[in-house]
């Protein structure tokens, strides 16, 4: 698969708080625009990847967007831990021969409609749910606050506190988001005062380390490395694709399985990657992790190897590496990792509104305290 399929196309709706249209539109819309963005029709699309939280199905997306017959379609579990995932499904199915073009997507009205940020309010019997029996009943009902206790341990361990552990993340991403017109938080850049000032949300995790709830809509295309230069678009070349789960992965809570001052998930993943590629952290020109929560963007630089263990809060504050250049999830959008896919690909292209300079590899990373995939896009030649 490495290197013989590439991303070819990118689309999105607005990001916004209140879309005022159903999933399925927004996800059409999205299809759509990326379709346009490849040069391509509905009519070249046979095979179609996302997430098993979307309420949109493949053949439904199909059918509204125009799509023919489908030789492929699938979809990857694990919320954000998928996204860099169904690139990967995308490209193993081109790669195959089971199909010549396909598109991922992800479209929710996750702030106008079910918000993930609200926690867990009803869940039907399931393998998943018993492991969140095991925390439920002590408080920890949400996202956040199931992160803040590894958040906690990090601290603890390596001594810091969370405003000059976290601070830099979320001011990082504010800033580029200040610079994309796309961004919900365009022009609103903060400070570290700013951020030391927000509200708790879950102790050590102040209103700032979390991502915002976002409705909108992001796609992708997929096709082989050879079609795509005939395209109109530079390709983003798939230079390699990885999923990882730590052994006793749980989603979120895992507590009790060892060290929670890191994500074996990304370990999983960070070792194919670079493995794969011969590549090495050195080597990344601009690095987009997935940020749901500020402490996860340190643990992540540090098992992919950027920085030492307890060193990335530093290595952050100093511009190590360009970072989140679109605004991550805490600036531009919470679209499940997709729009940082999305930038990905403008660095390659050369098009990205915060652009680094001769960027010709990136990394992308997915959702992590759950199984999680990654990315690492390069530009062709």
């Amino acid at each position: 698969m490495n290197r013989r399929t590439a991303i070819v196309g990118i689309g999105a709706t607005e990001f916004s708080k209140d879309s005022g249209r159903s999933e399925l539109r927004l996800a059409v819309e999205a299809v759509r625009a990326a379709l346009d963005d490849a040069g391509l029709v509905p009519a070249d699309v046979d095979g179609l990847v996302t997430f098993t939280m979307d309420t949109s199905p493949e053949i439904t997306v199909a059918q509204a967007a125009g799509i023919g017959e489908l030789s492929f379609f699938s979809r990857v579990h694990y919320g954000g831990g998928a996204a860099c995932a169904t690139v990967q499904q995308a490209a193993l199915a081109v790669a195959a021969g089971a199909a010549e073009v396909v598109v991922c997507y992800r479209a929710f009205n996750e702030r106008s409609g079910r918000r993930f940020g609200s926690g867990v309010q009803h869940r039907e019997p399931s393998a998943e749910g018993a492991a969140l029996g095991w925390v439920l009943p002590f408080g920890l009902l949400t996202p956040a606050s199931w992160v803040a206790m590894a958040a906690q341990r990090y601290l603890h361990t390596y001594g810091l506190t969370p405003e000059e552990a976290f601070g830099p993340v979320a001011v990082t991403a504010r800033r580029y988001a200040a610079t994309n017109p796309a961004a919900y938080f365009h022009g609103r850049p903060l400070t570290l005062a700013d951020h030391a000032a927000s509200r708790w949300i879950a102790e050590p995790l102040r209103l700032l380390d979390c991502c915002q709830e976002t409705d909108g809509g992001q796609a992708l295309v997929v096709t082989s490395l050879d079609r795509a230069r005939d395209l109109p678009q530079p390709p983003a070349v798939i230079a390699a694709a990885a999923q990882g789960a730590g052994r006793g992965q749980e989603q979120m809570t895992g507590f009790h399985t060892g060290d929670l001052t890191g994500l074996p998930e990304s370990a999983v993943v960070a070792r194919q990657l670079w493995r794969t590629t011969g590549l090495t952290p050195a080597d990344i020109d601009v690095g987009i992790l997935y940020d749901h929560f500020t402490p996860f963007v340190l643990m992540q630089l540090e098992e992919y190897g950027f920085c030492g263990r307890g060193e990335a809060a530093g290595f952050v504050a100093a511009d190590e590496l360009p970072l989140n250049t679109h605004g991550g999830q805490l600036g531009e959008a919470y679209l499940h990792g997709m729009n940082g896919i999305a930038e990905g690909v403008r660095q390659i292209r050369g098009t990205a509104v915060n652009q680094v300079p001769g960027a010709g590899r990136a990394l992308v990373t997915a959702g992590t305290g759950v199984p999680t995939s990654g990315l690492i896009l390069t530009a062709d030649g």
